[in-house]
């Protein structure tokens, strides 16, 4: 199978939470991330197509690196545990120095990739 993806997606191996800062409640957590969007298993009743603002922190050695972004909700697909669904977005707003950290993240020695 050929991956047409156009940018590498990294996994996370630790648990990142991502919250919806209107709300200040946490959606669910990552499953990997890439410049131009991220995987989220969601366990709150998200909205295809909807337009959303996101919190989280990645981490970087001892400090996690906040973020803060608008994301378009993409597509939700129920997984196989109840109440929980993968969730697919696309970033559409984020500061130059966030998308400049998020590159040199994703790019990291040690990194694994989806």
């Amino acid at each position: 199978m050929k991956e047409f993806r156009r940018s590498r997606r990294r996994q996370l191996a630790e648990t990142v939470q991502v919250t919806d800062t209107m709300t200040d409640m946490v959606v669910g957590h990552i499953g990997n991330i890439s410049e131009t969007g991220m995987l989220v298993m969601s366990n709150a009743p998200l909205v295809a197509d909807a337009l959303y603002q996101l919190r989280f922190g990645l981490p970087d050695g001892p400090v996690r690196l906040p973020f803060e972004v608008g994301a378009h909700l993409l597509w939700r697909d129920q997984a196989s545990a109840p109440g929980q669904a993968w969730t697919g977005f696309r970033f559409i707003t984020m500061s130059d120095e966030q998308m400049e950290q998020l590159r040199r993240w994703i790019d990291a020695p040690g990194s694994q990739y989806a």
